[in-house]
């Protein structure tokens, strides 16, 4: 997975809210409760949900019809995922209950008020000027209660009454109804002075609990204290009512129960706080209700026994707002309205999770007795904090962090082709269902030595090629690549050597020259420019300028060859190495180098470094293009033979320790004098060949303008580690990046998924009217460049394909958790996510920002809604310990059978997923953008080898570029006085702009160099 690791850096966020003071024995997790998982993702909130008698569905409320801003009531199949409407669209809902014994429900509705409609459109305008009203509970005196069937048929009105009637709840047999009401109010005429003020300040001052029969007839009023009751319902016998209690002119409430004529009541909480919606478990032997007892930011479940005798014990140890608990009818779930994790900016949204019955009546037995609470304010304490932690993976450390991994002897090509005849044997017996043992089959062989990491152009990668284009067939899909395979081919730029002739080094001083030796004394780096020097040598330290360090200073370099140390000074704080790491990139480097007139740079690993005196390898770094400067390694004896030239008194090791201590009373950067080298660089660039594995399972509705969903995932890995992306390489192993989480995780699913919805259709499913592509991308690793070429040379018109699914890193599950990312990119993902999950059951992080370092980012670009799974990073994310027996298999089996779902749902649509064209104002993707100041808003093509800029994928809209005038396909060459012939230098230009600031752009377009002007914004 392309340079995942700056995306998902591990962040635990921190909230400001009010919690608890914890002792080191308290809680911290949710007691009781485990699989926790967030059940509504559709719409801007929903909530207050109630199982059906049978356990299967789930009746709640929820925003989510585009021309009405209040709550609507839905019903959700558990067993499905499948959501339908009961209320009407028109008006204000709540409160829904299921009746036992019917196939009916009931629910408030103000759908009858001649004025809703106008009340929507109101409402709707205010959020369209910014001036939405802070949320308080309406009490509408058009709301009523509705009896319906579960299909929305069939609608009949309970309650006539004027005022505000809702709040409702049936009996366990169904035949009674027990609600809330505020149709006592006295008129304000008839109102006491009292009254008048209790009424203003407290619209539900005059709200009082009734019962009714369950077709509204027989109305009698239970309650008559001061102050308002209400969130009633049944205890579990049917034989008691259960509701809360708010004390007149108090923010304090408590739970009680009383009999169905309103007598006996007993008061089961005395909290000195606001607790309310209180619902019984079906043992009838505790209730949950919430409570604001840590503060009004802090709002947690507790549960408290029948009969009141003990403290309540709380149950939920999370920021946000917990609310609304019921339990399913065998107590064994619990479902909840909560806004933790911050769930959709804040909106409440349902959660699941399984409950611990023993569990709850040990820790109630065990709680002290109930205390009464006089008067005052709900008690405050410390709020916490959760731990900031961020992950980050050092080169200098991986070497010996993986020192024991075994290495691995490459096959021979006539091996390889052995090995791969084997595994046919095994791909005879795979099913067309989506099974653990298909998924390990498929991973085993993606991930094994024979395979050998699969670099993009190698024969192992063509082996695993032809594997999935086999699996393809196997499932009946059609050839979509070239000339009736599978297979789409495409040329890359995968290498850099030295030329035979052509590399030279000589150094001359003191009246003699001496020539050193190709890779034993010197070696070109693969960033150089092809050309040569002559002249005069500066030693430059680290050659580190930024950051408040300045290896330089006054010394100058123009036209001179500069020689620095490789890495950062090491003896200094783990902060100030964060910042000098930013400019240290050899890129960055030889950049500076160039800019301050230098025509040559030479690098020395020094000897207080890792690897002291080892030349550089040659390689690649995935930058594109050369440096515009002469570039090499060279070994200490180089370096050495230089400064006893100069002086014959500089030591090395001193000059170096000098440089880590950051000692400013030693000179590091010095003239050598009377030294002169000559140096010619000569590389060749080697091309390959890559393929991606493309096919096609036809629509079964034909279609005038046929329309397209694909899936993809990327097949591809780092081969031996010499890609530039790996970490712990060691040139002197021969070890194998095996890539099983990245991607063969990903490449699996994708077969399975395909022979499941080929197999699906085959066995009488649902007709699709979408065509499904499935394609296996290769060059991922190196900068997209398969899927980028596959989008730039379609099969079909990119104008016709209406969602793109991908899987990257689907393998390795911690707690539950599947990423769901680029919702954002259409409002129908979130629909469409909730209800495939509601069956699967994940703890879903849905993440909105569809700009994405995968193959995501290919089709994004062309208008296409993206949807991106992932299961997370882990310690072997690019190492060669990524190995299949750490996949975990049951849970992936989930996540293919996630995509699957998704993807039916796509391919049987009738309208395409609209597509949003997101503004994006955090890090985009340009390397190195923790330490940037500066936001232009644009995508760089990772592919383009051009050399003489940094060519643009896209530009975000309404972003600095957009605004500038920047155009995708530009070619950036210089920004802000600094010239840019590769996406480094590009990045390293907008750590040195000021945001707000506006400077000079020069970009190539169509050939012809353009200036705009662009203001940086400063970066969230």
């Amino acid at each position: 997975m392309l340079r995942k690791l700056r995306l998902i850096g591990v962040v635990a966020f921190a909230f400001s809210g009010v919690g608890s003071v914890r002792a080191a024995d308290t809680p911290t997790t949710d007691q009781f409760l485990s699989h926790t998982r967030q059940l509504t993702f559709e719409g801007r909130s929903a909530g207050e949900g109630y199982f059906s008698p049978d356990g299967t569905k789930i009746i709640f409320q929820s925003e989510r019809e585009p021309d009405n801003p209040f709550y609507q009531i839905y019903i959700l199949d558990l067993t499905t995922g499948e959501t339908h409407r009961v209320s009407t669209g028109m008006g204000k809902t709540t409160c829904a209950f299921f009746q036992p014994g019917t196939d009916r429900v009931l629910f408030a509705s103000t759908h009858l008020d001649p004025d809703s409609k106008k009340k929507q459109e109101e409402r709707i305008a205010e959020r369209a000027a910014g001036k939405e009203p802070r949320y308080s509970w309406d009490y509408d005196p058009h709301m009523d209660i509705f009896s319906a069937k579960q299909d929305g048929s069939d609608i009949k009105r309970l309650t006539t009454a004027e005022g505000y009637d809702a709040e409702g709840a049936y009996s366990p047999d169904g035949k009674k109804i027990v609600f809330c009401s505020l149709r006592d109010t006295p008129a304000p005429d008839a109102m006491t002075e009292e009254q008048k003020r209790q009424a203003e300040m407290d619209p539900a001052y005059f709200g009082e609990v009734y019962i009714m029969d369950a077709d509204g007839s027989h109305q009698q009023r239970l309650t008559d204290w001061p102050g308002y009751d209400g969130g009633t319902f049944f205890t579990p016998d049917g034989e008691r009512i259960v509701w809360r209690h708010f004390e007149p002119g108090s923010m304090r409430a408590d739970v009680y129960t009383m009999k169905l004529d309103g007598s006996d009541r007993q008061r089961l909480t005395d909290f000195g706080s606001m607790s309310w919606a209180p619902y019984f478990h079906p043992s009838g032997k505790y209730a949950i209700f919430n409570s604001n007892k840590l503060g009004m930011k802090n709002w947690e479940l507790y549960i408290v026994d029948a009969a009141g005798k003990k403290e309540p014990v709380r149950v939920t140890y999370t920021d946000g707002a917990d609310l609304l608990a019921v339990f399913s009818p065998d107590g064994k779930k619990l479902c909840w309205t909560s806004t933790r994790h911050g769930a959709d900016g804040r909106k409440g949204q349902l959660f699941l999770a399984d409950w611990d019955h023993e569990a709850a009546l040990k820790a109630l037995a065990a709680a002290p007795p109930r205390k009464a609470v006089e008067g005052g304010d709900a008690p405050s304490a410390l709020s916490h904090f959760a731990e900031q932690q961020r992950h980050a993976a050092h080169d200098a450390d991986d070497g010996a962090e993986h020192a024991d991994e075994t290495p691995a002897k490459p096959l021979s090509e006539m091996e390889l082709a052995r090995f791969a005849e084997k595994q046919r044997a095994v791909e005879s017996r795979m099913s067309p269902e989506i099974t653990a043992d298909d998924l390990r089959a498929d991973i085993e062989f993606l991930a094994s030595d024979a395979l050998a990491g699969r670099m993009t152009g190698s024969p192992e990668a063509k082996t695993a090629a032809d594997y999935i284009a086999r699996q393809f067939a196997a499932a009946g899909l059609k050839p979509l690549g070239d000339g009736g395979t599978y297979l789409q081919k495409f040329d890359f730029l995968a290498g850099v050597s030295a030329a035979e002739d052509g590399n030279r080094l000589s150094v001359s001083g003191n009246g003699d020259t001496e020539s050193f030796t190709l890779d034993k004394d010197f070696r070109p780096l693969g960033l150089s420019a092809n050309g040569g020097f002559e002249g005069q040598v500066v030693f430059a330290g680290y050659g580190i300028v930024g950051d408040g360090y300045d290896s330089y200073g006054d010394v100058d370099v123009k036209d001179k060859c500069v020689v620095v140390l490789r890495y950062f000074p090491e003896n200094v704080s783990a902060e100030r190495k964060s910042a000098l790491s930013m400019n240290a990139a050899l890129r960055v480097k030889a950049m500076t180098a160039r800019r301050l007139g230098a025509k040559a740079l030479l690098v020395a690993t020094g000897p207080n470094s890792p690897h002291a005196g080892e030349l550089l390898k040659l390689a690649t770094d995935g930058a594109g293009g050369n440096s515009g400067i002469v570039a090499g390694s060279i070994s200490l004896r180089v370096l050495e033979d230089m400064l006893q030239r100069a002086a014959g008194d500089q030591n090395l090791k001193d000059i170096q320790a000098a440089l880590d201590d950051e000692n400013p009373h030693v000179e590091s950067t010095f003239a050598l004098d009377g030294v002169s080298v000559k140096f010619d660089v000569k590389l060749k660039h080697e091309e390959r060949r890559g393929q991606n594995v493309v096919a096609l399972l036809p629509a079964q509705v034909e279609q005038s303008r046929p329309q397209y969903v694909v899936v993809g995932a990327h097949y591809d890995h780092l081969g031996h580690g010499e890609g530039g992306n790996a970490f712990g390489y060691d040139e002197g192993k021969t070890q194998i990046w095996h890539g099983a989480d990245d991607n063969a995780s990903g490449a699996a699913a994708l077969m399975e998924v395909a022979a499941a919805l080929a197999h699906d259709a085959d066995q009488g499913g649902s007709p699709r009217t979408y065509n499904v592509i499935f394609g296996a991308w290769s060059g991922e690793e190196i900068g997209l460049v398969g899927s980028d070429y596959f989008v730039e040379h379609p099969p079909v018109n990119t104008e016709r394909m209406a969602a793109y699914v991908n899987m990257d890193m689907v393998g390795r599950m911690t707690d539950n958790k599947l990423i769901v990312q680029g919702a954002g990119s259409s409002p129908g993902w979130r629909g469409l996510i909730e209800k495939r999950n509601v069956p699967i059951g994940f703890d879903l992080v849905v993440q909105d920002d569809p700009y994405l370092p995968t193959d995501t980012g290919s089709f994004y670009r062309m208008n296409v809604p993206v949807l991106q799974l992932f299961t997370g990073s882990h310690e072997d994310y690019h190492r060669p310990s990524d190995t299949a027996d750490k996949i975990d298999y049951p849970d992936l089996v989930r996540v293919a059978k996630f995509a699957e779902g998704l993807v039916a749902d796509l391919s049987r649509a009738h309208e395409r997923l609209a597509y949003v064209r997101v503004e994006r104002s955090s890090t985009e993707r340009s390397g190195g953008g923790a330490g940037m100041r500066a936001y232009t808003g644009t995508e760089p093509d990772y592919a383009y080898t051009g050399g003489d800029g940094m060519k643009l994928k896209g530009v975000i809209p309404g972003g600095p570029a957009d605004k500038a005038g920047v155009k995708p396909g530009d070619v950036i060459v210089e920004l802000g006085g600094l010239q840019i012939t590769n996406v480094y230098e590009y990045a390293h230009a907008l750590g040195v702009l000021k945001p707000e600031k506006t400077v000079k752009i020069i970009v190539k377009r169509d050939g012809a160099r353009q200036e705009l002007s662009i203001t940086p914004t400063a970066r969230d």
